[in-house]
């Protein structure tokens, strides 16, 4: 009886030892499988998030590539006077829009600079030599828009300056990634973005940067104590894997390249698990980078190839569409020259620009 009763003990011992390892085999599986689609969720969001970033970038340099006072200048070889527009063009967008670290330069046909919007004296400078880039752009004479090396890893727009067939040069407008990167703080999520550094043979203001794990830290608005746990990781795990979960916080690895389609580095991407529950709950339809659905990114992506629509210009286009994004103080000033561009379209123009909206909300009433 005895010995019955010790058999009987063993043998529920191990069922017990069975449905706990079970247990624990099927929620390390689902937990695996959660963090694999929440990574897979966040990868998608940031790469629409970069796409939106070129674009909204892309769009904004060729309206300004239609500035007459510019092509003026360029035309005449008057590099006081480009200077000057140039940095009153970016003080008023620093002003009223959310462009806050917005630089500006004008290149002639063969790559010397003509005139920038940050400092003066680089005239005639050329950048051809470190600006691997902007060798194709010669042959085909394309807008471009990509994270580009040159003295410093940057989102570049680089954009033909034409007067009709003639072209006069070059529009080059450039953007840092702190301000993408502070966007995302704002959500709970650190980006690290991190250049190979074989670039630093051209990248001579980068010689100082720190390092991290062999790639140079480009973005200054990093955090100290998150850089520590991060050199204290599995890299060659998180490499093979592209996301780790350790410490309740996730690490995501998106590789980085140009404009040309190179791989130039990698994106590090890490939420602490608060923040990873809170995006969770949240819609995965909606970008945690901007106020657009999935869609309506993927309209903005498309409209690339016909940037102004049914507006007659790209500058039109851009200052109608940062009015509803601006503080009401802010307004006063833009919707001014709003109305009196607009007031040159005809009424059926201005239908098709409402039509054209189709994302929006939707407009009832008479157009006047």
């Amino acid at each position: 009886m005895k010995q019955l009763n010790k058999i009987s003990l063993w043998v529920t011992f191990l069922v017990l030892v069975i449905l706990l390892a079970s247990v624990f085999f099927f929620f390390t599986k689902n937990e695996k499988d959660r963090l694999a689609r929440l990574s897979d969720h966040v990868t998608s969001n940031f790469e629409a998030g970069l796409a939106y970033e070129m674009s909204d970038l892309l769009s904004f340099s060729m309206a300004l590539a239609e500035d007459g006072g510019l092509k003026n200048t360029l035309s005449s070889g008057d590099e006081a006077k480009g200077h000057e527009i140039l940095t009153r063009i970016t003080q008023r967008f620093r002003k009223y829009t959310h462009l806050k670290s917005l630089r500006i330069q004008v290149l002639t046909l063969d790559f010397f600079i003509f005139a920038r919007s940050w400092d003066e004296g680089y005239e005639g400078m050329p950048i051809w030599w470190f600006r691997e880039d902007l060798r194709k752009l010669k042959i085909n004479k394309k807008p471009k828009v990509g994270m580009e090396v040159g003295r410093l890893l940057t989102f570049k727009a680089t954009i033909p300056i034409y007067s009709g067939k003639k072209l006069l040069g070059y529009l080059e407008v450039i953007k840092f990634v702190d301000e993408f990167a502070e966007k995302l703080n704002k959500k709970g999520i650190d980006l690290f973005v991190l250049m190979d550094e074989k670039y630093l043979k051209q990248a001579e203001l980068m010689k100082n940067f720190p390092f991290l794990h062999g790639y140079v830290i480009a973005n200054h608005t990093i955090n100290p104590y998150l850089k520590k746990k991060i050199k204290m990781l599995d890299w060659k795990k998180l490499e093979e894997e592209s996301y780790l979960y350790e410490k309740k916080r996730l690490y995501i690895l998106e590789s980085m390249y140009n404009g040309e389609g190179e791989k130039i580095g990698v994106y590090l991407l890490t939420l602490s698990k608060e923040a990873l529950d809170e995006y969770e709950k949240s819609n995965h339809r909606r970008s945690f980078f901007t106020q657009f659905s999935d869609e309506d990114m993927e309209q903005v992506v498309a409209n690339w190839k016909h940037p102004y629509g049914s507006f007659k210009s790209g500058y039109d286009k851009d200052l109608v569409a940062l009015l509803p994004k601006l503080n009401k103080e802010d307004k006063t000033a833009l919707e001014a020259e709003a109305k009196e561009i607009l007031r040159e379209y005809s009424k059926e123009e201005l239908i098709d620009i409402i039509l054209q909206n189709n994302y929006n909300e939707k407009k009832t009433g008479v157009v006047k």
